[in-house]
């Protein structure tokens, strides 16, 4: 998968994409990363990226020439990429979200918008809009990366073991809560494993696990 990133601030991506898992990822063929700084489709001399909103009001909006500049030239590397623009006006991302975009997106460009907001005829250039949540940041950079985050782990050859992605929470219906784990000591200040975990009875301990994911619902 071919992952594009256009961003005021790209030095913000490498430090979280190119880490842990996501490395490894990159590092075995299975996605690349690449980002777009959107000062390199600036207007001018200057290289302006942003103006004052029609109308009035307080702060700076994303211009549409640069960003327009920017998605197409993403394009012209990845023709099929999925264009996303994380936004408080996108829908909910959930889990689902994340599993259809791993089985069906080849590429995915992320639009990161900054300052007071973007003009909002840059959605004509937009497949899908997404919001992480009922807040608001700065810029787009961070839920760019929980996106790609939650998609490439899905990905693949990503997780090791076969079955780790779908007894996760949220895998199966958005709702499902994992079940509870625990690992060495058995007891660490009182606090002990509960027993059945002990017990080596696969039957016993899944129907336990199976009480534990519809009590977190």
């Amino acid at each position: 998968m071919k992952i594009q990133v256009i961003s005021l601030f790209p030095e913000m991506l490498a430090p979280v994409l190119e880490t842990s898992m996501l490395w490894k990822a990159k590092d075995r063929g299975i996605v690349d990363y690449s980002y777009i700084s959107l000062r390199d489709y600036g207007l001018g001399k200057r290289k302006t990226v942003d103006d004052t909103p029609y109308g009035g009001g307080d702060g700076m909006l994303l211009m549409i020439e640069p960003l327009v500049a920017a998605i197409e030239y993403a394009k012209q590397q990845d023709p099929n990429a999925i264009v996303i623009l994380p936004t408080p006006r996108g829908k909910l991302y959930k889990q689902s979200e994340a599993k259809n975009l791993a089985t069906a997106a080849s590429g995915l460009i992320f639009v990161c918008a900054r300052y007071e907001g973007y003009d909002e005829r840059v959605t004509d250039w937009v497949d899908q809009q997404f919001c992480i949540g009922n807040y608001v940041l700065t810029g787009g950079e961070l839920p760019a990366m929980i996106i790609i985050d939650s998609v490439v782990r899905l990905l693949p050859g990503v997780l090791g073991g076969e079955q780790s992605a779908e007894i996760e929470s949220f895998q199966s219906d958005d709702k499902t809560i994992e079940f509870p784990q625990y690992t060495r000591p058995e007891e660490f200040k009182g606090k002990k494993v509960p027993r059945v975990l002990l017990t080596g009875h696969h039957g016993e301990i899944e129907s336990w696990r199976q009480i534990q994911q519809q009590e977190n619902k």
